[in-house]
């Protein structure tokens, strides 16, 4: 774009001292000047015309930029089977997984979806449950972070596995469940297999981080292999609370169906189970993965105070920091929205002492996606 701009300008007579001045401040793009005579006005001074090519060229428009996730999204499925169009499967498994004296009891469920229900690990299923509820109204959708990886614990992608209170403990091996979803991208595992993953779990948040962890180290993927640092908190009230602490389920693997090819597939996996699980991985891969329990009720630490997540990683405070320095360090937390804020204490404190806002950096974190929370 071109215009065309003529100015004045005037200049003193030889009799004045000073120069006035006025100023027009313009920003073109480029300006062409082309010369012409000076002419005098009057005796008092002289007058002269300037004509300035101004040529504008537009900006273009910036480009746009495509975030390219850091996560193992492509190819993952959301909400295929909707509370309107549910999958209906059908329960292989329900058994109790903590002890007869814990507080507070923990079923571990496994459907049959025969791989209608593709799921990545991280994400959540729905289950809608039969019949009524007190006040004479359909059950209402349940969410439930799945406790297995894609290929499922029998390795052929068929089952889903999840943690329940006794909410649903009646559900008997062999009767149909309602369920819809996939659901969720929040916690999907990182595409890096060098990265760091911190994962921070009280009670059934443990579910995704099961999945994580079975998918690192009991399983062999031609596109994926682990070599990082896999590091897990988990929280617990007490001791018999600690899923696969004893693995009960073992013994209900016989009550699992009446099929003689679902008892095969279980044979195959009841090394696996018939060991705590989390003992098992330490020993496959002990450079790579890390456990800390935090037991509430019966742990302190040398201050006298309860041993929760967040008092568990206060004494690897410095390490942890220094971690998440890194841009390959990831931060996942499920569970109980409690532990969030002590979380955050722990963070304030460290972060101050290198002069950084711990929740400006949180949001940079969360923004980079290597800060993942899903807690209720």
């Amino acid at each position: 774009m071109a215009a065309a701009v003529t100015a004045a300008v005037s200049f003193p007579s030889s009799k004045s001292s000073a120069l006035p001045t006025r100023t027009s401040i313009i920003s073109p793009d480029r300006i062409t000047l082309k010369k012409v005579p000076l002419y005098n006005n009057n005796a008092g001074g002289r007058v002269a015309l300037i004509r300035a090519q101004v040529t504008t060229t537009e900006p273009a428009p910036p480009a746009k930029v495509v975030k390219e996730s850091k996560k193992q999204e492509e190819g993952v499925v959301v909400n295929k089977f909707k509370p309107k169009n549910p999958y209906t499967g059908r329960v292989l498994l329900n058994t109790k997984i903590t002890a007869d004296d814990a507080p507070g009891e923990t079923w571990h469920m496994v459907f049959s979806t025969e791989g209608e229900v593709p799921y990545r690990e991280g994400q959540s299923i729905g289950v809608i449950p039969d019949g009524i509820d007190k006040n004479g109204k359909p059950h209402k959708l349940r969410l439930y972070s799945i406790a297995s990886s894609a290929l499922g614990d029998f390795g052929d992608s068929k089952t889903v596995n999840f943690y329940t209170l006794p909410i649903k403990c009646d559900l008997k091996p062999g009767s149909d469940v309602t369920i819809t979803g996939p659901v969720g991208k929040e916690m999907l595992m990182p595409k890096d297999p060098n990265a760091t993953i911190i994962m921070l779990g009280t009670g059934t948040g443990i579910a995704p981080f099961r999945s994580f962890l079975w998918k690192m180290f009991f399983e062999k993927h031609e596109d994926y292999k682990f070599n990082g640092l896999a590091w897990l908190f988990l929280g617990v009230p007490t001791s018999s609370s600690l899923l696969y602490k004893e693995v009960r389920h073992v013994k209900s693997f016989s009550i699992l169906s009446q099929s003689f090819a679902i008892h095969r597939k279980l044979d195959s996996v009841r090394n696996d189970c018939g060991k705590q699980e989390f003992e098992k991985m330490k020993e496959k891969a002990p450079d790579n993965f890390r456990l800390d329990f935090a037991v509430s009720r019966e742990q302190t630490n040398e201050k006298g105070e309860k041993m929760y997540i967040q008092t568990r990683m206060a004494q690897y405070a410095e390490e942890l920091w220094e971690l998440l320095k890194k841009d390959n360090t990831y931060v996942y937390m499920c569970g109980l929205k409690g532990m969030e804020k002590g979380i955050d204490d722990i963070m304030v404190s460290l972060a101050a002492k290198d002069g950084i806002d711990w929740i400006d950096y949180k949001k940079q974190l969360k923004k980079a996606e290597q800060w993942n929370v899903e807690v209720y």
